[in-house]
């Protein structure tokens, strides 16, 4: 599905990789007792290296107890060592856990080549998914994090659709495109049924690329896999269409989704109302705020709110946006910093002091403060009205504390 053409100019998941130093060398493995280490962790040390029976749920307690997560290494050689060694999976998660905070992931692998089968611990999805979750998030290890889905099997476990969709789309937002496809057809080896997750997450790599026709080939493909299109399909597909300028495209498929008894929520609205304001049909926009999404039983949300005020900033609408800004402060809603400056100078160039006086304490209500460009523009307002020293009284009587 993901154009192979292209494959030669995507980047590779080896630029995602960090260096690390190794750290189970003979000088750190002979260390008995780390530096920098404070009384509670060196009583954890000690016990570590006490002969009295160790049972892996005290081990895990200890390794949970520490304050410097990077003696961790060092407690994990010494408990390898000893003949109570019990690696089970909430003691490795816990190891794991202190790895990563301190950035030390080379003893990761360790810990993985010793699990290996035939070894008699089993682990679970859990565990598996908290590690690629550390590769992605902590060590920015894109690599290790799909090297470890692919090594699920041989521990007997196969990765769920939580699993499976997590690396899915960590690939499509890093751009990796040839390795979507390559996981994508890899589902099967590794167990994994394709599901509306998955297929979703591929129509939004291939809207990301720019590929709407292939992304329109895997909206096709559901009925044909039995799988149920949803609003996220419906909406991830609606909002490459915007991005395209194919405004009135994403509108047919509105109605696909309506024919088939989809629920139409706020998001899928918003996709639309942003798409029309950025082709400059505020008043559509404006219609579909106002009406289209309560004859469907939807309500606004503050995004829906939002785009068609910065459509109407966009267009000098200014009197119209202060009415939507009066709705959304009236349920609840916070106009952000940007539409309140854009009210402000757009007031002050109309020479609108009242208005200008309006925006200003709006903005010191909902918490924000004028800077020092916005009140140069307001003075600018000032000195051509007539009663000067009036206008100034007034705008300057607001407390910004």
């Amino acid at each position: 599905m993901f154009s192979r053409t292209h494959r030669c100019l995507l980047p590779s998941l080896t630029c995602h990789k960090t260096p690390n130093s190794s750290l189970f060398s003979s000088s750190s493995s002979s260390s008995s007792q780390p530096p920098n280490t404070n009384n509670k962790d060196k009583i954890i040390v000690s016990r570590f290296h006490h002969k009295d029976w160790l049972t892996s749920k005290q081990a895990t307690t200890l390794i949970n107890s520490l304050t410097n997560p990077s003696i961790a290494p060092t407690l994990f050689n010494i408990y390898s060592s000893r003949k109570d060694y019990n690696p089970t999976q909430p003691f490795c998660i816990s190891l794991i856990t202190k790895l990563a905070q301190s950035h030390q992931f080379e003893p990761i692998d360790t810990l993985l080549n010793s699990l290996q089968p035939p070894q008699k611990h089993r682990f679970t999805q859990d565990f598996f998914f908290h590690l690629i979750k550390l590769y992605a998030h902590k060590a920015n290890r894109i690599d290790k994090a799909v090297e470890t889905l692919f090594m699920m099997p041989s521990f007997g476990s196969y990765p769920t659709s939580k699993t499976f969709n997590f690396v899915l789309n960590l690939l499509v937002n890093n751009k990796l495109h040839d390795q979507v496809f390559n996981l994508y057809s890899s589902a099967s080896k590794l167990g994994f049924q394709i599901d509306a997750c998955c297929l979703n997450i591929i129509i939004k790599g291939l809207c990301k690329q720019g590929e709407i026709k292939a992304a329109f080939k895997v909206f096709d493909e559901f009925p044909k896999l039995g799988i149920q299109r949803n609003e996220r399909t419906f909406c991830t597909l609606m909002h490459g269409l915007c991005e395209e300028g194919n405004v009135d495209e994403a509108f047919e498929l509105l109605e696909v989704m309506k024919k088939e008894k989809i629920c139409v929520d706020v998001m899928v609205f918003n996709v639309l109302i942003c798409g029309l304001r950025r082709k400059g049909r505020v008043d559509e926009a404006k219609e579909v705020l106002e009406d289209g999404m309560m004859r469907n039983g939807c309500y606004p949300n503050e995004s829906s709110y939002q785009h068609v005020l910065y459509g109407l900033i966009d267009f000098k609408r200014f009197g119209e946006a202060k009415g939507v800004v009066e709705k959304m402060v009236l349920k609840g809603f916070v106009p952000s910093f940007d539409s309140f400056k854009g009210l402000v100078f757009g007031f002050s160039k109309e020479g609108l002091v009242e208005e200008v006086d309006w925006g200003v304490r709006g903005m010191v209500r909902m918490g924000f403060v004028p800077r020092m460009g916005m009140w140069r523009q307001i003075v600018k307002c000032v000195v051509v009205c007539r009663d000067v020293a009036d206008s100034f009284d007034r705008i300057l009587d607001v407390d910004c504390d």
